[in-house]
């Protein structure tokens, strides 16, 4: 049959080209070996011919494709099969990106479209993200101070973290956009005193987090909103964004730093925590995987690369001080997801169907594999107006580490 010799076509090239450990075995019993080895790491069921096409251009998107829709199943450790997946991918295309990846990625963007996108992603269940997430349900890139935190400091340290770039102070006004299950707030209002507005487009999350304000017994500090950041009004002492600006689009950065500007008090202090591209002309993430994002994970999900940041910020009329690369800590991060969720794959299985649970479970080992090799990165930066004296600016980031007040020193 044609695609027999096409297989044994492939499979021999691969041999050659990457010498992977990994077997791929047919619905008939016929096996092809992409290495030399005694025994595979990995090993690829196909179920049915359909798959051969997907398989034969194995792109992260197709061979994504073929396991969620259950075409293919795969045994091996899981990191062991996202190294097989993106060594199988590299041997399939020249360029990382690929011929369209290379070509910046545009979505329009509206308020409806953007609230639509959010609820796909969140609105899973809550049930579903506490069994892989920490007791307080932070869904972004922790904070590893020594590199041996559980992830429940490590969350809480990133929380600190944030707070204390800013120079959080009692009493001082603070606007979370996109505020997840409220963590970041009820952390700002207990520990460092603060007024809280937190804003999210997900129902799901704008309950749990209301119910928690209620429990902690800080509804006078503390308000969550089901609202888009665009309708907030007023101005906050400090502005804080978590893994949002992902989902705003890249031609619209400029004007949602824009909108933060106006919200941002005159001498306040903005942080923008986010994933970005390694890829300086916005191509995302290489070899099909932000395809394949885009399509199961992250609707209309836009990475820009970090000088595409700095810039939007700067035409949005602010001025960012302080840029701190998080790329280790989120690799760590996604790795004890990863592993969370595999450990409880018997409970996410009842609460999902078995395409949702491959989509999340391979999305989380390869995302891991992603930051570990520098095919994305994370940033937070530090801003405020543009425009102001230098001598309001702190000499060093020692404030960060030690407490000392150093934003407004003369």
């Amino acid at each position: 049959m044609l695609w027999e010799k096409k297989l044994a076509q492939w499979s021999a090239a691969v041999r050659a080209r990457a010498n992977l450990p990994a077997r791929l075995t047919l619905w008939d019993g016929q096996s092809y070996d992409f290495g030399t080895f005694s025994g595979p790491s990995v090993t690829l069921h196909v179920k049915t011919p359909a798959a051969l096409s997907l398989m034969l251009q194995p792109t992260l998107d197709n061979l994504g494709e073929a396991y969620v829709k259950s075409k293919i199943d795969i045994e091996g450790k899981l990191s062991d099969v996202i190294d097989i997946a993106y060594g199988l991918a590299k041997t399939s295309i020249d360029k990382p990106g690929g011929a369209l990846q290379n070509m910046a990625r545009y979505f329009t963007h509206t308020k409806s479209s953007d609230k639509k996108s959010i609820e796909y992603h969140y609105d899973v269940s809550n049930e579903f993200y506490q069994l892989w997430l920490d007791p307080n349900m932070v869904y972004s890139c922790a904070y590893f101070e020594n590199g041996d935190e559980d992830l429940a400091t490590a969350q809480l340290k990133k929380i600190d973290h944030i707070l204390t770039k800013i120079e959080l102070k009692p009493g001082q006004t603070l606007l979370d956009i996109g505020c997840g299950w409220g963590a970041l707030v009820i952390r700002a209002a207990q520990k460092f005193g603060a007024r809280c507005v937190g804003v999210t487009l997900s129902q799901n999350q704008f309950d749990l987090a209301t119910e928690r304000v209620r429990a902690a017994g800080l509804q006078d500090r503390i308000e969550i909103r089901l609202q888009d950041y665009r309708d907030v009004t007023g101005q906050f002492d400090r502005i804080t964004s978590v893994g949002m600006f992902e989902h705003v689009g890249r031609k619209n950065l400029p004007a949602y730093f824009k909108r933060v500007q106006e919200l941002l008090a005159d001498d306040g202090v903005v942080m923008n925590h986010g994933i970005t591209s390694s890829d300086p002309e916005g191509g995302g993430v290489s070899y099909g995987g932000g395809d394949f994002i885009d399509r199961y994970v992250f609707p209309n999900g836009e990475l820009p690369h970090i000088s595409l940041a700095l810039q939007a910020m700067q035409q949005g009329g602010l001025e960012a001080f302080d840029v701190e690369n998080l790329r280790r800590h989120y690799a760590q991060t996604l790795r004890h997801w990863s592993d969370s969720y595999e450990a409880n794959s018997e409970k996410a299985r009842a609460l999902v169907d078995e395409e949702k649970f491959r989509i999340w479970r391979i999305y989380l080992a390869g995302c891991a594999y992603a930051f570990e090799n520098d095919d994305v990165a994370i940033y937070q930066i530090v801003g405020r107006k543009a425009g102001r004296a230098a001598k309001t600016l702190p000499w060093s980031r020692r404030y960060i580490y030690d407490g000392t007040s150093a934003l407004n020193a003369g």
